[in-house]
């Protein structure tokens, strides 16, 4: 599919775009071949695959779940400005 200037300018106009009147001609290249691309792609038949989560049948290997940092709750409450039952207390933001 090939693009010409009035579909470049539409598509400008309609993504809020200002384009230079001599950079017109690249984007119409740019875009006819990336709409050329997308055509290739649904030219392939894709009924006997299953979709994929990744393209990489990979799995993401795991740390072990285990406690690595020490409780220091009592610590940062100590040190906050105000607390009340556990709990930091932070001006109203929204009424």
């Amino acid at each position: 599919m090939s693009l010409d200037k009035n579909d470049v300018e539409k598509i400008a106009h309609l993504a809020r775009l200002a384009i230079a009147e001599k950079d017109i001609p690249g984007y119409a290249k740019s875009l006819s071949s990336i709409l050329e691309l997308v055509e290739q792609m649904n030219a392939v038949d894709t009924d006997n695959i299953s979709p994929m989560a990744h393209p990489q049948d990979a799995f993401q290997r795991l740390r072990e779940d285990v406690v690595t940092e020490e409780n220091q709750r009592d610590h940062f409450q100590k040190i906050a400005p105000e607390v009340e039952n556990g709990l930091y207390l932070v001006p109203q933001v929204i009424e």
